[in-house]
């Protein structure tokens, strides 16, 4: 849990989500596509806000991403709403699917009276499925009459599909004396592997910050903390990240990578490192979070490829639920990550060393097994003893309920 207000260096964590920046207001609300559900969110900029977001690499990208990928070309980074229903993914629907998501467009343009080209639409659920037009247009109705600054918790409820709990996260810090707001919310479960994944995280702001700065930061903190997860390996059809921020903090404008803008780029990572560690915490079935952390690696990039491998390996997964202190399941998956790895080098933790250049040293499993049973967040710590670089992915165990899930699905 948050805190109401827990002090960082450069920044505070409040209570609030996705309406916590100066002129965002937001709604949640059930439109009929799942039962008895919220399952519709609207999000509204006050004024036109700079915008820019990271998309799913899978092929088969869903009507609703062409659409939002297409709306801010157009617009040269600007976006003025984000409709979002739960349900149905609206994603291989081919022509109709395409149509149905401009068709969704026009119904906010319209309802907002604001131009087509500020609107992002996004959709999660079901893939295969048309979207019920009818029963979004009326759902819209009332969501455009329920806007308010206090509607960032409904929004956040109404994204989610398999998930268990809402994920939302508000931080505030100042520049040239002005109090900067952030806000965001974030949804996923199970189809969790991103690589810009089903996984949609919204992040709005009040700062006032070149577009290409904007663009650099939230590419760059996507890569180091949204693209670090894995519930089961599976990239979506709909992973997005959109990031809007409508310049109404009234700060100095932040246009050259100066204090102010390390400030905003701390803020920004600790929001996003939350929500991502939410999604991976809330994985489908899942009972027990599991970071790891690759040390002293010769780049970010072959630290990434240890940690992911050891993070989406099953049965690394499999261990962990078990409580199974089995070490060799870890190197395995770091030998084949596909890494510059020395094996008579490695290092490997599990709540304490066990393994010092590639060997095994003498370590009670009793006592893992107790930390695996008792822990509900689990730390791997792998030092590859190579270079400088460092990489931390989060993901979760594997157990019965995930298949139960999944087999139960629609």
């Amino acid at each position: 849990m948050i805190k109401d207000v827990l002090e960082k260096e450069y920044f505070q964590v409040v209570k609030g989500g996705i309406t916590y920046p100066k002129g965002i207001k937001a709604a949640g609300v059930k439109c009929g596509i799942r039962f008895n559900k919220k399952d519709l969110t609207l999000i509204y900029s006050e004024k036109v806000a700079d915008a820019w977001g990271t998309f799913t690499t899978n092929k088969f990208k869903a009507a609703p991403l062409i659409v939002t990928k297409k709306n801010l070309s157009e617009s040269k980074g600007k976006l003025q709403a984000i409709l979002i229903n739960s349900g149905i993914a609206n994603a291989c629907t081919g022509e109709k699917g395409l149509k149905d998501a401009w068709e969704t467009v026009n119904y906010v343009s319209e309802g907002l009276k604001i131009d087509k080209k500020y609107v992002a639409v996004t959709s999660t659920g079901k893939i295969g499925e048309f979207l019920p037009l009818k029963k979004i247009k009326t759902g819209l109705k009332e969501a455009i009459s329920k806007l308010s600054t206090s509607g960032g918790t409904e929004a956040a409820e109404a994204i989610l599909t398999t998930d268990t709990k809402k994920k939302e996260i508000a931080v505030n810090f100042k520049l040239s004396e002005k109090e900067v707001k952030i806000g965001g919310m974030a949804k996923g479960s199970g189809m969790i592997h991103p690589n810009m994944a089903t996984m949609l995280g919204f992040i709005t702001s009040d700062i006032s910050i070149k577009g290409e700065l904007l663009q650099e930061a939230l590419k760059q903190v996507v890569e180091k903390t949204f693209n670090m997860i894995s519930v089961d390996g599976d990239t979506s059809t709909n992973d997005m990240v959109l990031f809007i921020t409508n310049g109404l903090a009234g700060n100095k404008i932040v246009d050259k990578k100066d204090a102010d803008y390390y400030k905003f780029l701390e803020a920004l990572q600790y929001v996003a490192k939350y929500l991502a560690r939410c999604i991976a915490k809330d994985g489908e079935g899942a009972t027990k979070m599991i970071e790891v952390e690759v040390q002293n690696a010769v780049s970010f990039g072959e630290a990434k490829k240890v940690a992911k491998a050891v993070i989406n390996s099953p049965l690394v997964k499999t261990a962990i639920f078990g409580k199974d202190p089995n070490w060799g399941r870890i190197l395995a998956a770091v030998g084949y990550s596909g890494a510059e790895v020395m094996p008579d080098k490695v290092d490997l933790y599990l709540k304490e060393k066990i393994v010092e250049d590639g060997q095994p040293l003498k370590f009670s499993k009793r006592a893992i097994h107790k930390y695996l049973k008792l822990s509900d967040e689990i730390k791997i710590l792998v030092d590859l003893k190579m270079g400088k670089e460092s990489a931390i992915a989060w993901g979760c165990d594997l157990t019965y309920d995930y298949v139960k899930i999944n087999i139960k699905y629609n």
